[in-house]
């Protein structure tokens, strides 16, 4: 079964600490612009991640990552779609609610709490999956998804320590 591995964003160095925990290789959608630049754009592909352009609906995206999850792969996305500022969980975009809807996968909330600094403490935290049932049954929205998904991650957050 695929898995759709959904974390708050605060650093450039998310994805690969997100995905250092797990067992299981997990391809993250990442930043087309990254795919540009002469170092990481042969180092990226390599590690499985994906391009998607932000700022538009990525049709090209949504199928390579749809592609994925039938497969049984695990696909890391930040929903977010960019890093906060402030630490604080932004509003999440539709294109994961999409994702979840869609694809049959298991929705895993991940959050990251604490700084990159040096000497400070930064915890992982995976939670159980949010279900997503009830709302692929509804028909729901890729916004009411997107939403329900948000929350597990704030969840998270809250239980280890960021408070909204």
């Amino acid at each position: 079964m695929g898995v759709l591995l959904c974390s708050n964003h605060i650093h450039t160095l998310d994805p690969p600490l997100v995905g250092s925990f797990i067992q299981r290789p997990t391809r993250f959608m990442a930043k087309a612009e990254l795919f540009e630049v002469p170092i990481l754009k042969r180092l990226i592909p390599k590690l499985g991640a994906f391009p998607i352009r932000r700022g538009m609906s990525d049709r090209q995206a949504l199928r390579t990552g749809l592609k994925l999850l039938g497969e049984g792969e695990m696909v890391g996305v930040f929903p977010e779609g960019t890093r906060s500022k402030n630490g604080q969980l932004g509003k999440g975009l539709t294109g994961v609610g999409f994702f979840a809807l869609r694809s049959g996968a298991a929705v895993v909330p991940c959050a990251i709490i604490g700084t990159y600094k040096v000497f400070s403490e930064i915890t992982v935290a995976y939670g159980k999956p949010v279900a997503m049932e009830e709302l692929r049954e509804q028909k729901a929205s890729a916004d009411e998804a997107t939403e329900k998904i948000m929350e597990g991650i704030q969840q998270l957050l809250d239980e280890y320590g960021v408070k909204q």
